[in-house]
């Protein structure tokens, strides 16, 4: 297996969480690919550890929260592409190709390597290696596709950078034209969470986190007129609760009521 980086090192926080729901409680998340998977991950990193239900199903919230997503742009846009940032190890192709659709997965290069010997490269969807934070990647889809609506996915990637780097995607996401993003995110309470508690029981207490989000419309405000928030929604609002522990319900209702963790979805015009 490939050396990685802290930062890359937890793509397998969101497998690992994939493979818990999948098990126990599908209707969260069922994902066959990633079950496919479990036999030929590194064992140590399918351990659960100090993880608690939560924060197990906490990855697999977010890619819940992703599929919805993706599934209502390919409705309201079905000739759009869609374009995962720091791609890892999703296997939100497999959840939600419908066949026409083209994909794109952005990641470091050695990453993508890795990626490819688990994942080989499906006929509809395009892994390129670089970073996710320079415009490579999109001049190269933009030169193919100039006018295609598109969908940037950053799943589980923004908390880990300094706000100058995710501002600086941001206000390139606008030069490109007719293109929507969704993310998670936290805010400033959210954070502290995560640093305090979170990211200690999922063993990556040495991940930093610094990007955080109190309000989508101030993000907005921020980054000028043409962009226009379409979510900025509770991250657990959909997240079916039946069978979960107490402590994992009460953990979630009080994220949402504080807005701890979030969904967010700006289109650029």
């Amino acid at each position: 297996m490939s050396e990685f980086g802290i930062v890359e090192d937890t793509m397998f926080i969101p497998m690992v969480g994939r493979i818990y729901a999948s098990e126990k409680f599908p209707g969260i998340l069922y994902d066959k690919k990633a079950l496919s998977l479990k036999e030929k991950l590194p064992s140590a990193l399918l351990e659960t550890g100090n993880q608690s239900q939560y924060t197990l199903l906490a990855s697999a919230s977010r890619s819940a929260n992703m599929d919805r997503h993706i599934q209502n742009f390919l409705k309201r846009k079905p000739d759009g592409v869609v374009i995962q940032l720091g791609c890892g190890l999703e296997t939100t192709y497999d959840r939600n190709d419908n066949g026409q659709t083209q994909w794109y997965a952005v990641d470091l290069p050695n990453v993508i390597e890795y990626r490819r010997s688990l994942l080989p490269e499906p006929e509809k969807e395009t892994y390129l290696s670089g970073d996710a934070f320079s415009d490579g990647w999109l001049r190269q889809i933009r030169r193919n596709m100039p006018d295609t609506p598109l969908l940037v996915t950053a799943g589980g990637l923004f908390h880990y950078f300094q706000e100058e780097k995710v501002f600086g995607l941001l206000q390139m996401l606008e030069g490109f034209g007719n293109i929507e993003l969704v993310f998670d995110t936290v805010n400033k309470s959210g954070m502290k969470m995560l640093q305090k508690k979170y990211m200690k029981q999922m063993g990556h207490e040495n991940a930093r986190m610094f990007f955080y989000v109190n309000s989508a419309e101030d993000l907005v405000t921020t980054l000028g007129r043409g962009v226009k928030v379409l979510a900025d929604e509770p991250y657990y609002k959909f997240i079916k609760r039946d069978g979960l522990k107490i402590i994992t319900k009460i953990s979630m209702d009080i994220s949402d009521r504080f807005g701890m963790l979030k969904m967010i979805h700006l289109e650029w015009r």
